[in-house]
C-alpha cells in the first residue's frame, strides 16, 4: 500500500513539474514573439512624455505585440539623425528641424503629431519693460544659436512693427534660465511655456511670454514622431500599433493625469532628475496642446506642415522649396 501511494506521488510530482516547465517555456517563447521597436526621445524623460512610458508599464505595448526601448538622445540633434539613418526606428523631433532636414535630403517622415501646437515664446521679467516683440530693439535676447530661433525672434519683432537688426542676438546656450535670471540678458529665445517658464515662475521669477503664433510666426506641431523612409516602408504595420498603444497611454494621462505622473517619475533619468511639482504644472499646460476637439490623437494636416515650409522658406531659414505630401505619411485616419 505504501509503495502504490508513494508512485502516486511521484506521478503527480512530474506532472507538476512539466505543467511548470510548460507555463515558462510559453512565457518565454510570448516575450520572444514580441516584436522589438526602438524609440528615441527628444531629450531626457519628461512630462510631455507620460503616454509613452505608461504604454510601456501598463503593457498596451505587449498587448499590440511589441517590446519597445525608450532611448534617451546624447545630443538634442541625435534622434531625427539616427531615425534618418535607421539606427532607431522612431524618433521624436520638431516639426521645424523635419522640414529643414527634408531641404537637405535627409530620407526621414513624419508618422505623428506628439504635441499639436506651439510650446516655444520668447520670455522676459516683467521689469523689464518689454510690452511687445518690437520694444527688443536696442536689447540683448539669449538664445541657442539655432538658425530657427533666430528666424522666430526676427520675424516676431518685425511682425510688430520693429527693426531686428537693432536687437543684440547672445548666443547663451540651453542655459537660458540663469541667463535671463541673472539679467545677462533681457529676454531669451526658444523657452519653453511648460519648462522654463514653468521653473522661472516657480523660482519666484515674475515673467512675461510672448507666443509665436500671436507675431507672425505659424502655429505648429511642436513635436513629432518621425522614422527613416525605409523604416517606415519596412515597418508601416508595427508602427501603426504602437501608435494604437500611445494613443491608449495618452487616454490613460488624460483621465488620470497624476497616476500618470508617478509612472514617469518612476521612470526619470538619474542624470536628469524631476522636480514633481514643476511636471504636474508642465502636465497641466500641456494636455490641452496635445490635442485638438474632433481630431484624431496623432493626426497631422497638411496644411499645418505647408505654412511651416513656406514661413521656413521666406525666412531663408531653408533654400529650396518642400512638399510636405512627399514626407508626412499618417498612421491614423481623420
Amino acid at each position: 500500500m505504501k509503495s502504490w501511494k508513494w508512485l502516486v506521488s511521484v506521478l503527480l510530482l512530474a506532472m507538476m513539474l512539466v505543467g511548470c516547465s510548460n507555463d515558462k517555456a510559453g512565457s518565454e517563447n510570448e516575450q520572444s514573439e514580441l516584436e522589438k521597436l526602438s524609440i528615441m526621445l527628444d531629450w531626457y524623460p519628461n512630462a510631455v512624455h507620460s503616454a509613452l512610458y505608461v504604454a510601456k508599464e501598463k503593457g498596451y505595448f505587449e498587448e499590440q505585440g511589441l517590446d519597445v526601448e525608450i532611448q534617451m538622445p546624447a545630443d538634442t540633434n541625435d534622434p531625427l539623425k539616427l531615425a534618418a539613418t535607421g539606427k532607431v526606428d522612431l524618433a521624436i523631433s520638431y516639426q521645424s528641424q523635419v522640414v529643414q532636414s527634408r531641404a537637405e535630403e535627409i530620407p526621414v517622415v513624419s508618422v505623428a503629431a506628439y504635441v499639436r501646437h506651439s510650446l516655444d515664446s520668447i520670455m522676459m521679467k516683467k521689469a523689464a519693460g518689454i510690452d511687445s516683440p518690437k520694444d527688443l530693439e536696442g536689447k540683448s535676447v539669449g538664445y541657442p544659436s539655432t538658425v530657427i530661433t533666430e528666424a522666430v525672434i526676427k520675424t516676431m519683432v518685425e511682425h510688430d512693427g520693429g527693426d531686428f537688426s537693432k536687437v543684440k542676438m547672445t548666443d547663451v546656450g540651453w542655459d537660458l534660465i540663469p541667463a535671463v535670471a541673472t539679467d545677462k540678458v533681457d529676454a531669451i529665445g526658444g523657452g519653453y511655456i511648460n519648462h522654463e517658464l514653468v521653473l522661472l515662475d516657480k523660482e519666484g521669477y515674475e515673467m512675461e511670454a510672448f507666443r509665436l503664433n500671436d507675431f507672425g510666426v505659424p502655429d505648429n506641431y511642436e513635436l513629432v514622431v518621425v522614422a527613416g523612409e525605409e523604416t517606415f516602408n519596412e515597418k508601416k504595420a508595427s508602427i501603426e500599433k504602437f501608435w494604437q498603444a500611445v494613443t491608449k497611454g495618452q487616454q490613460f494621462v488624460k483621465e488620470d493625469p497624476e497616476a500618470g505622473l508617478q509612472i514617469l517619475l518612476a521612470n526619470e533619468n538619474a542624470d536628469s532628475t524631476l522636480d514633481p511639482e514643476v511636471e504636474a504644472e508642465s502636465l497641466k499646460i500641456l494636455l490641452p496642446l496635445m490635442e485638438d476637439e474632433g481630431v484624431p490623437f496623432g493626426y497631422q494636416e497638411v496644411a499645418s506642415w505647408q505654412s511651416v515650409a513656406d514661413w521656413l522658406h521666406e525666412a531663408g531659414v531653408i533654400d529650396a522649396k518642400v512638399d510636405p505630401q512627399q514626407f508626412v505619411e499618417n498612421i491614423v485616419s481623420k
